[in-house]
């Protein structure tokens, strides 16, 4: 009805308090370019919107612009941890180097087009909606309107990852100065965040209530799920981050200096209580999630498929061209070589994952077998990692299935589809560490097979066409232990019942499968070995918050679980940082390691002429006198990241682009008086490292 449309649109603005108007990554100049048009797509008039089919082109549209989906040559999404303590491509992150992140004028990352994109659809299909413009299915264009206030806040929340506190906006803008330099005003991250939960709260408001099993769409599951990591994002980073220039109103927050910020409040009157509010937001949204997928996790029957036969529906979730079939897959793209929809996750796994490998700090996080660490006491076996063989067994599941091994097959099944498995057999070569090769090169000398097939029609160059996982719901059991854990600083039954589910979908049986062995045989000492013995060397970042070691061995369990579950799915930079666990780079450079090399039978896979280790320009691996691991970073004394990893605080935020500043400044010529601020640490000059 009328009155309900009007109830909806009232609902998806309530208590945003928001700016009135942006556009902007671009102003003045950039005004009378992009400012002013209608935006630059094939369905922008604006007598458009009067057909449910028009606004499913609409929503169509930003499914492309807005999510993360496997793209290009590489390994797709499965290579976005590259750059963390998890994986890592052949010459490092110039991050890590200090001093090597400056200053720009360039505003290529401070892009808003998406969210003007989104403003300017939303705002004319709400306006036709309310008043009946629209004709078609009710359902179908609920939808659709719901689709785009989950497109606004997935937008939003690439942006304040980046950089904090931002300008809300949900219009798009008019050709007008005055309005354009207000709309630049940054709004407090927190602030940000509950925006970004409200147009969440909005999108599940105007989707179809019995759509959570449309997994090619955008559901309520999935704008559930989502709300919950936007929350539980937020209470770790106000935890994480209390007192210093990165909250609102720490010490030396540059938002203070803007009378718009001056006497800014929480809502919850604290940032700690401001935490509380997320985190039970996260607890929330997770909760209707894992109560209706905790009981669908697909199983790890710790099988790596070697013939047509075997059967693994853990495995072949991450590598099919259909998702439907696995209940707790919310939302993926489906990809099409007669369309020309392709990728190459297939020839990435069959070969040297394209410049992607695991660290030795990722294998070693994987628990044993039996659930404990892998320092603890074992009965009947210890932990070995003198070959790739040896590091899988006894381990836990998703290592054994996922870690690729010499002579295992990486094609079952032939191009025309009916080749038996034993006529198309190639095997897995040893790591080929020592090749400078795109797409042979073993970085680290671990290789992934997540996402792998085994079906010889994907593996065309560039022609693939494997599905891709944008969102799954055991993501929201892990997120529900973690916030409530982090509210009620103990485990309630629920968690402790969702990461038993977990576990268990993981492939651990009995007592390895309860989360109280692992956390009983957790000794923090251990963890942050390679930190306090001075090496540097192997630790889980995430075994740290502030520079200081968790104490909390539930904590760092929930931590280590979120890790190995995710591995390889794009999560662990955020995870990062919003536990603000770099710190300690800044006291000791990091030196990444991956496979164990030297003096083991691995080092008798290579000729000596394959491996030369004198660090000069013709090295091909890191030198044994270092130590008996593969070092990427440590082959050639020229490498950027030689001398380890460091960081900087000021890199948890990106920079302010600097020609933001001028564009907005009253003379356009100089930073003056801009309504903006520089994020923390980053100097108001271009091309100037961060200062701390």
């Amino acid at each position: 009805s009328r009155r309900q449309r009007q109830m909806c649109i009232r609902d998806s603005n309530i208590s945003l308090k928001v700016l009135p108007l942006l556009a902007c990554g671009m102003l003045m100049a950039s005004c009378n370019d992009f400012l002013k048009q209608e935006p630059l797509t094939d369905i922008t008039p604006t007598d458009y919107y009067k057909d449910a089919t028009q606004l499913q082109a609409v929503a169509n549209a930003f499914y492309q612009t807005v999510l993360p989906y496997h793209s290009g040559a590489g390994y797709g999404t499965f290579a976005y941890d590259n750059g963390t303590d998890n994986q890592t491509g052949s010459d490092g992150d110039s991050k890590y180097k200090k001093g090597s992140w400056k200053t720009s004028n360039d505003n290529s990352s401070w892009s808003w087009n998406n969210i003007r994109d989104i403003n300017y659809q939303l705002n004319i299909a709400q306006s036709n909606y309310v008043t009946g413009l629209i004709a078609g299915d009710e359902n179908k264009i609920r939808q659709y309107i719901g689709e785009l206030h989950f497109f606004r806040a997935y937008a939003y929340f690439s942006l304040y990852k980046s950089f904090g506190d931002l300008p809300i906006v949900t219009e798009a803008m008019p050709d007008n100065e005055a309005i354009l330099v207000a709309a630049n005003k940054r709004s407090p991250r927190n602030e940000v965040a509950r925006f970004i939960l409200a147009d969440l709260d909005s999108a599940v408001t105007y989707m179809e209530p019995d759509g959570w099993e449309a997994t090619t769409r955008i559901s309520p599951a999935v704008a559930h799920l989502f709300a919950s990591r936007v929350a539980l994002f937020e209470g770790s980073w106000l935890t994480n981050f209390a007192g210093t220039p990165f909250v609102p109103n720490g010490e030396g927050w540059p938002g203070k200096s803007k009378d718009y910020n001056a006497n800014y409040q929480y809502p919850k009157g604290s940032v700690e209580a401001e935490a509380k509010y997320f985190f039970k937001k996260a607890v929330d949204e997770a909760a209707i999630v894992g109560d209706a997928y905790v009981g669908k996790l697909d199983k790890n029957t710790g099988i790596v498929p070697q013939s047509l036969s075997d059967t693994n529906p853990y495995f072949y979730k991450f590598g099919n061209t259909d998702m439907s079939a696995y209940p707790e897959v919310l939302l993926w793209k489906a990809y099409n070589k007669g369309k020309g929809v392709t990728d190459n996750i297939e020839v990435a796994v069959n070969r040297g994952n394209t410049y992607t490998g695991f660290t030795r700090g990722m294998i070693d996080a994987f628990l044993m077998g039996d659930g404990k660490p892998t320092y603890a006491h074992h009965d009947g076996y210890v932990y070995e990692d003198t070959t790739t063989y040896a590091v899988v067994r006894n381990r836990d599941p998703r290592l054994f299935i996922f870690l690729k091994r010499p002579g295992q097959k990486n094609v079952l099944q032939g191009e025309d589809n009916t080749i038996a498995a034993e006529q198309v057999r190639p095997i897995e070569p040893v790591p080929q560490v020592f090749t400078r090769s795109f797409d042979v090169t073993y970085t680290t000398g671990y290789a992934i097979r997540k996402g792998g097939t085994f079906n010889q029609n994907l593996a065309e160059n560039q022609a693939g066409y494997t599905a891709s996982i944008t969102f799954r719901a055991t993501e929201a059991l892990l997120n529900y232990i973690e916030a409530q854990y982090m509210l009620d600083s103990h485990l309630n039954a629920k968690s402790i019942s969702y990461w038993k589910a977990i576990r268990e979908a993981a492939g651990f049986t009995g007592e390895a499968a309860d989360p109280q062995t692992t956390i009983a045989a957790t000794d923090m000492a251990q963890e942050i070995k390679g930190y306090t013995d001075g090496s540097g060397t192997q630790y889980d970042w995430g075994a740290f918050s502030a520079g200081k070691a968790l104490t909390d061995p539930t904590l760092y369990s929930i931590r280590r679980e979120r890790r190995t579950e995710l591995m390889a799915e794009g999560l662990r930079w955020m995870d990062l940082i919003r536990w603000r666990s770099l710190d300690q780079l800044m006291k000791q450079p990091y030196q990444l390691e991956g496979f164990h090399l030297w003096n083991t039978p691995m080092e008798k896979w290579y000729t000596v002429d394959q491996l030369v280790d004198d660090g000069s320009v013709t090295a091909t691996v890191s030198s044994r006198k270092l130590t008996e691991y593969f070092r990427p970073y440590q082959i050639v004394s020229t490498n950027m990241l030689y001398n380890g990893m460091t960081w900087s605080m000021a890199q948890y935020l990106q920079p302010m682009p600097l020609r933001q500043f001028m564009l907005t400044a009253p003379d356009h010529k100089t930073y003056g008086d801009s309504p903006l601020y520089q994020n923390p640490y980053w100097p108001m000059e271009p091309d100037e490292a961060a200062e701390q």
